[in-house]
Parts: structure tokens; sequence; C-alpha cells
């Protein structure tokens, strides 16, 4: 069972994501969640912290995915492979909070702003490194890195709209699908 903390940080996010975080009111999470809105502030301290929680949370996971897979001995191929897997799967299971990275991170206030803002960057780094040794291994067609990680995060970061609204999809076949087209658009 979620606890109180739990069900708003996830009322929230759904919240942020269907009506913006500037729309969203401390009361309305309350009334969602079925508490008084004054008693919210038992629970969390401010609709920032909730921002900040849900935003960080997500850019945490995804370091942590990256960083586990550039560990592995795998090829550049499979590194992107298990990289579009993580975000399917972080996607199927943070729907809402994943939406925020889109549209809501430029309300982040100082200095969880700069955080997001240096994970997202070396996210993407470490992203390009794993494009780059691909064309150098000959795995991956000779386009530019740019083109390439702006095309590919691209589709990646506006899943979540499509499975907002296909929440029945299995995510083993998600995965699949998400991981063939990808994949042949930048393979050799």
């Amino acid at each position: 069972m979620a606890s109180r903390k739990e069900d708003i940080r996830t009322c929230a996010a759904r919240q942020f994501r269907k009506k913006g975080y500037q729309a969203t009111s401390m009361r309305s999470i309350a009334e969602e969640v079925g508490i008084k809105a004054a008693s919210i502030y038992n629970h969390i301290d401010s609709k920032q912290g909730l921002l900040q929680e849900l935003l960080l949370g997500v850019a945490h996971l995804f370091t942590e995915g990256m960083q586990t897979i550039t560990g592995m001995p795998l090829n550049a191929e499979e590194k992107l492979e298990k990289l579009i897997a993580l975000h399917v799967r972080l996607t199927v299971e943070h729907t809402d909070a994943i939406s925020l990275i889109a549209s809501e991170w430029m309300h982040l206030e100082s200095p969880a702003r700069e955080q997001f803002i240096e994970f997202r960057n070396d996210y993407e780094l470490e992203f390009k490194k794993i494009l780059d040794f691909g064309k150098q291994q000959g795995i991956l067609r000779d386009l530019d890195t740019e083109i390439m990680l702006f095309s590919l995060l691209s589709t990646l970061r506006w899943l979540y709209s499509w499975y907002s609204r296909n929440r029945h999809y299995d995510l083993q076949k998600l995965e699949v699908q998400m991981t063939s087209c990808l994949i042949n658009g930048v393979k050799n």
C-alpha cells in the first residue's frame, strides 16, 4: 500500500501533466488525494518541493540506468538497445513524472534547476559517447551525432504522450517495437 506522501506525489505528477505546474493548486491535489488542503503540508513541504522530487527523481533514475549500461562490456548497438529499453521501462513505470521532463522542468527554482540541467547534460554526453563509439565500430551509420541524439531522444522523451493513451500496451512488446524502429534508423 502506498504511503500518503507517495499518493500526493503520484497525484501531483498527474495534475502537473494534465494542467501544468502553474495551474495546479495544492488544494486540488489535496482534494484528489482525499485530505484537507491545510493537512497536505504535514506530508510535503511545498508545490515546488513536489516538482523537484518528481523531476530530480526521474533524472536520477536515468542517470543510474546510464551508469549501469555504460559500465557493461557491450558493443554500442547493445548499449543503445539497453538505453531504449531503459527509456521505455521508465516511461511505462513513471508516465506522469516523465512527462514533466519535456514541459515543466523550467519551473524548477535554483539550485534544483541547475542540478536538473546538469543531470540532463551529463546524460546526453554519455548518450553521444555511445553513438560515437558505434560509428567508430562501424555498427552505426556515419550520421551527425547531434542529429542522431536529437532524433532518438525526441522520440523517447515524447513516448509518454503516446503511452498515456495506450497504457494497455505490453511493456516487452513496446521495448521490442521501439528498439527495432530506432536502432534500424541509425544502424549500418
